[in-house]
């Protein structure tokens, strides 16, 4: 019998994954949101557990022997992307990142069981980390360990569905020949973000072809633009393909304010997407649905973002001109003042796209004949 409450992972040594003071991988990011989302009594709508942290066994799910005992080793070895400027290496980080590698796989096989209808876990979705390396801050890949968890115990179809304003490469990689798993990833076009991939073409390996879906955007996407490619992608391959289970990974760095993205988005915006894959999960996938938090490098903004996490997962309403706590360093206000006034119209049931974005054109043209869909343009 599922539980009435949905299932948030955390812990205080989970708020500790840190890359240094100077670092924009910091530790106040994942605190920040659930201090937020106490203000505005979001937590009280989840039972709260503290994972954890995953034995060598279920990391070797995803990760390679030699990798995993270098991210244990007191001197950090380059070769294995461990102690670089983008990554340095702090004492205790690999069973920190153990710890949130849990609270992912702990959050999919509750729901997987049937314990909880929902789950959250902030402090995962590590999307760059790659079997055999750390990259892009990321030093053990959750998600995808959650996913095998699940191939490997029942499912059939699973969706990786990511909205950082980053390409979910590791991720995509690791499933990149697997006609299982569907990633959809919508980010920033790599000829300006790191990791510099995840364009159109990138479709997936021989016998996947179709279930690795890239929607690279420009700079200075908007709140508009950003919701019809979202709408008008995931909704149609979601009914083709009929997952068993929907993680999504929910970085808060397409935010307009975001120091290492180039995206406008408004926090409004973000939080209309949130609310639809909650929908897209009950209507396609069962309502098994777990998410991920992500990047994000402005802490108003992350908390902010975030707090919709929670309140979409937990099914209330949050309104964007809910006051901020007092004192609080960023917006006065839960949303954000020239918000796109379209945000509300976008339907999770309907296809949105009158007059299609070009990358949203790009995608359908080298994903949708795969799927027997009708590309745009």
């Amino acid at each position: 019998m599922s539980q009435s409450k949905p299932l948030l992972f955390a812990s205080e040594e989970m708020y500790r994954y840190s890359l240094g003071p100077q670092h924009p991988m910091g530790p106040d990011r994942v605190a920040a949101a659930m201090s937020l989302a106490q203000h505005f009594s979001v937590l009280e709508e989840f039972d709260i557990e503290c994972p954890t942290p995953l034995n060598t066994s279920h990391l070797q799910l995803v990760h390679s022997p030699d990798y995993i005992a270098a991210t244990r080793a007191e001197v950090p070895s380059k070769r294995f992307g461990l102690g670089t400027e983008d990554n340095p290496i702090s004492h205790g980080l690999s069973t920190v990142a153990a710890r949130i590698a849990g609270g992912t796989l702990a959050a999919v096989r509750a729901v997987w069981e049937g314990r909880a209808p929902r789950a959250v876990n902030l402090s995962g979705g590590l999307h760059h980390a790659f079997a055999d390396s750390m990259s892009g801050f990321c030093m053990y890949n959750d998600a995808a360990i959650a996913i095998q968890w699940l191939l490997a115990n029942g499912a059939q179809r699973v969706v990786y569905l990511d909205l950082d304003a980053h390409h979910g490469d590791g991720v995509e990689k690791i499933f990149w020949d697997d006609p299982n798993v569907l990633t959809i990833s919508v980010h920033e076009s790599g000829l300006y973000l790191f990791p510099g991939t995840g364009y159109a073409h990138e479709i997936g390996g021989q016998g996947a072809e179709g279930t690795a879906v890239n929607v690279a955007l420009p700079r200075g996407v908007t709140d508009e633009e950003w919701l019809q490619v979202v709408h008008a992608i995931v909704p149609p391959l979601l009914k083709k393909f009929r997952p068993d289970f929907i993680i999504s990974q929910h970085g808060a760095d397409p935010h307009r304010s975001d120091p290492l993205a180039d995206l406008e988005l408004t926090i409004d915006a973000m939080a209309r997407a949130y609310r639809s894959v909650a929908v897209w999960a009950q209507q396609f996938a069962g309502g098994r649905w777990v998410a991920l938090g992500g990047g994000g490098y402005r802490v108003d903004a992350v908390a902010r973002a975030w707090t919709q996490v929670l309140a979409a997962a937990a099914g209330v309403e949050l309104a964007a001109s809910s006051r901020m706590p007092d004192g609080w360093e960023g917006s006065p206000t839960l949303g954000d003042e020239g918000a796109c006034a379209a945000i509300g119209d976008f339907d999770p049931t309907k296809v949105m796209a009158e007059k299609p974005h070009a990358a949203l054109v790009q995608t359908t043209r080298a994903i949708f004949p795969y799927w027997g869909l009708p590309a745009y343009g």
